[in-house]
């Protein structure tokens, strides 16, 4: 973190953010005037700053470079003992400069002036409420990410990367079985251009427009679209696979036992078609995951597994483990779906994880389930077979056809006490 910037005579913070909208100058409030006219510097996009008047705001005017974070702290360097204004899109703390600035200069540090955000314009003009609106940004991000907010029903605000975002989201619903959606773009939310326009994302039919949009999507799913749900087991169709696949029910009993929580991260070892690691990630936006697999096919399935349910940012590792896992950020969490007879896999993954961290592995092998008996019996934990049966025809009549059960060990590390949380209780 760089040092702060000195404080001005009056205890203000030498850098304010200001946040300012599309109307510009006439739109800001007197507080946020007096920042940009007092300011020796102002900092901002090319946009944001052809909105000020010279004759208001008479500081030098620097615009940001590109790629942006990489050069906060060398900008802020070189202008540290001035007052400094950064200009910021609607809300600077809402997928805006703001977090960047506080965290390389801590809280303490700004001052910070917020501006209606564009999602609050959107929601005044549509009439929903922010509180029951899903927020998915798509700048700097890919499109596939808005693929695990589709559900039924739901209202989402995307935020456009550019001009060709609106066709692009349009593609990507008509692709996820969402064709019926209706979308609106809002452009130029706040100034005297703003306008929107309107279809469904199976007859999209308009051309890029403005690059200042916003793009509102009711969802609507085909009567054809496979339903995907929101909790842990998705259906088995959801995935392609070669048969390496943790199935359905047994997926969600492992999926409760490594109990993801929001910014988290699972090493899923032995990956098979990925479905552990993507419905990790599908469980919170800021869940992550890491899969390992030995076998490339696999792996690149499991890429595109990742991208078409929503969690592009799934990374996969192409290796055999342990080797593989040199080098990892440490896990919080650690499933192992394959390979648990490899030597030295199970002590790696122990070692790994932090006190408090949870390692759950599954087997259908009596080799491997012996194994995962001796640890048990070395750390704790909780042993169980799950057995799943499903009613199949037998002549003119119905039975049961079982699967083969599987015998998973779920255990968390303990801590200081040398206690885990199975044994707690």
């Amino acid at each position: 973190m760089s040092p702060a910037p000195p404080a001005s005579p009056e205890g203000i913070p030498a850098v304010t953010v200001v946040g300012i909208g599309a109307d510009g100058w006439d739109g800001l409030a007197a507080a946020s005037r007096a920042a940009l006219s007092g300011a020796e510097v102002l900092i901002g996009g090319p946009r944001q700053l052809d909105l000020l008047p010279a004759a208001h705001c008479p500081g030098e005017r620097v615009a940001w470079p590109t790629p942006l974070r990489p050069a906060v702290p060398a900008l802020l360097a070189a202008h540290a003992g001035r007052r400094i204004a950064v200009l910021a899109s609607g809300d600077p703390m809402f997928y805006g400069i703001g977090r960047a600035l506080t965290e390389e200069l801590g809280p303490g540090a700004l001052r910070v002036l917020p501006h209606p955000s564009s999602v609050s314009l959107a929601c005044a003009r549509l009439g929903w409420p922010v509180e029951d609106t899903e927020v998915v940004t798509l700048v700097g991000r890919p499109a596939a990410r808005l693929a695990a907010a589709l559900h039924e029903g739901r209202c989402l605000l995307v935020l456009s990367a550019d001009a060709g975002t609106p066709a692009e989201v349009a593609a990507l619903l008509r692709d996820r079985g969402f064709g019926p959606s209706r979308l609106r773009v809002l452009e130029q939310l706040g100034s005297e251009h703003e306008t929107s326009y309107e279809d469904t994302a199976d007859a999209w039919p308009h051309p890029p427009g403005a690059p200042l949009n916003v793009l509102a999507v009711e969802c609507h799913r085909s009567p054809a679209a496979l339903r995907l749900g929101a909790v842990p087991g998705l259906p088995d169709a959801a995935y392609e696979s070669d048969g390496q696949l943790t199935k359905r029910y047994v997926r969600a009993a492992t999926l409760a036992a490594l109990a993801p929580a929001p910014g988290e991260l699972l090493w899923d070892v032995g990956g098979g078609a990925g479905s552990i690691a993507v419905e990790w990630m599908r469980a919170h936006p800021s869940c992550r995951a890491v899969t390992v697999e030995k076998n490339a096919v696999r792996a690149e399935r499991i890429g595109r597994n990742a991208e078409r349910l929503g969690v592009p940012g799934l990374r996969v590792v192409t290796g055999a483990a342990p080797a593989a896992l040199a080098g990892l950020p440490a896990p919080d969490a650690v499933f192992i779906g394959g390979g648990l007879t490899a030597p030295g896999l199970l002590d790696a993954c122990w070692a790994a994880l932090p006190a408090g961290g949870r390692l759950v592995a599954n087997t259908v092998t009596l080799e491997s389930e012996a194994l995962l008996a001796e640890r048990c019996r070395r750390h704790g934990g909780e042993l169980v077979r799950l057995a799943v049966a499903q009613a199949v025809p037998v002549g003119g009549f119905t039975g049961w056809r079982q699967a083969m059960p599987v015998t998973q060990w779920s255990v968390t590390k303990p801590g200081e006490s040398g206690e885990s949380g199975e044994q707690q209780r």
